[in-house]
């Protein structure tokens, strides 16, 4: 059982355990231990988003790594992605992100990179954390001479802006306009350059951040706005990222919501047409809507499914060597270019098809029909086991058996904050209200 680290790294309220300085430092001596314990000289990169508490977290973790003679490579607020490309383009031994991604300000967590640029696997994790918490870090240092160095990367920026163009082979997206919304997070003044660079015309929105207002009202939590923008303005397409810019949600000329599944499976019915869908298979969780994998069926291509949380996805990406995953909230991976979820190369890659079909994202949005869904996420006081909840699993029993022919329920604890997340769909939008209303009852009696 893992203490600290949850599906998506360490996170918590700012300055609360365990997202501390002390704890920050701890993390950066455990880390810089495992990585460079036999005494080899090494280097880790560290970005952040905008928080407030970056600051305070990115001092404490860099102390705590030069302290056990890493060399530190800052390159200042920086989407997750790019630190997980930059990692891997400068050699780094690992990298290190600190950010909440779509948690409201007072969050922040620590994420953190192999060489590879993919996300450390638990085992790796694990031994992390023992280290953290065997209390013998701190009697643990290197000589002063052995002390590690510190610098900042300038040019970092322009070495993902160009990555991340090149995607796409530099193509020109003069005539579209799009509507982008930067949720005031890591991709604030880098993806409208990207965009703008490629010849797109850029209406902005969420690029002011202040430390406090990452994700607030803004967005991939709240595409609506982009929405409302996109017909206000009459641009093409919306573009809404997610603190640290993994994530990316749509929205197309008419304002509609397009969300992971649709992005998911456009692209993929358009790489199987180009003839580049490895394994002609897409990698999902349990939480993509049945629609897209009739969609996907009917198409002749497979569907596999995984436990919610991109590093599920990306691990039977990588075990099957498919290049097409992600999840219904926006985390798209492009296997062929980035090592974990990137808004930003999935909205150049939606854009490309857009371009290069001479379609509207409402019509490649249309292949598949949505199945009546619904998703609650409660508070909880705990994280008591669904089983030792007797009520609420006698309600879900009985969901599963009244629609064990046209839907299914899921139900579960989120990785990364105290809630539960409730998702009910059927063919029958009624069944579907009226089920989720019974679990979100339950749940409600037993948890909060």
């Amino acid at each position: 059982m893992r203490k600290l680290f949850g599906t998506d790294g360490i996170r918590g309220q700012a300055n609360h355990y365990p997202i501390t300085a002390e704890m920050a430092l701890l993390v950066g001596k455990a880390t810089a231990q495992y990585f460079a314990g036999d005494g080899t000289r090494c280097r880790a990169v560290i970005g952040k988003d905008t928080r407030l508490s970056g600051y305070m977290l990115e001092s404490a973790l860099t102390s705590g790594l030069l302290s056990m003679g890493m060399d530190v490579l800052s390159v200042g607020p920086m989407p997750t992605p790019a630190v997980a490309h930059l990692t891997r383009s400068m050699g780094a031994a690992c990298g290190i992100m600190i950010t909440a991604s779509h948690n409201p300000a007072a969050d922040n967590g620590i994420k953190i990179f192999a060489a590879d640029g993919f996300k450390l696997p638990d085992e790796v994790e694990l031994e992390i954390e023992r280290h953290i918490l065997s209390g013998t870090l701190n009697s643990e240092h290197v000589p002063a001479s052995g002390i590690g160095k510190a610098y900042r990367i300038d040019d970092a920026r322009g070495r993902y802006i160009e990555f991340a163009k090149s995607s796409i082979h530099n193509l020109s997206l003069k005539g579209l306009k799009i509507v982008l919304d930067c949720a005031n997070g890591a991709a604030y003044s880098m993806a409208p350059l990207i965009f703008r660079e490629l010849g797109a015309e850029v209406v902005e929105t969420g690029v002011h951040p202040d430390g406090c207002n990452i994700n607030l009202d803004c967005g991939a939590l709240h595409s609506a706005n982009v929405g409302r923008m996109v017909r206000e303005c009459g641009a093409d397409a919306g573009i809404a990222f997610d603190g640290d810019a993994d994530r990316v949600i749509f929205c197309d000329e008419n304002g509609e919501e397009v969300n992971g599944d649709r992005i998911i499976g456009m692209l993929a019915l358009e790489y199987q047409r180009r003839g580049r869908l490895s394994g002609n298979t897409v990698v999902v969780t349990s939480m993509s809507n049945l629609g897209l994998h009739r969609a996907m069926r009917e198409n002749g291509i497979q569907v596999e499914v995984t436990d919610v949380g991109d590093r599920y996805v990306i691990e039977r990406m990588r075990a099957g060597r498919f290049n097409i995953g992600g999840e219904q909230s926006g985390h798209i991976i492009f296997m062929d270019y980035a090592t974990t979820g990137d808004g930003i190369i999935s909205a150049l890659h939606v854009l490309e098809l857009m371009t290069t079909s001479r379609r509207k994202l409402s019509e490649l949005a249309g292949f598949m029909r949505v199945f009546p869904q619904e998703i609650r996420s409660l508070a909880v006081a705990r994280k008591t086991p669904l089983a030792d909840l007797p009520g609420l699993s006698g309600v879900m029993a009985e969901c599963r058996k009244a629609l064990a022919d046209s839907g299914r329920i899921v139900v579960r604890f989120s990785g990364t904050e105290n809630k539960l997340r409730v998702l009910v769909e059927a063919e029958d939008a009624a069944a579907v209200r009226h089920w989720a209303d019974r679990l979100e009852d339950a749940a409600r009696r037993e948890l909060c």
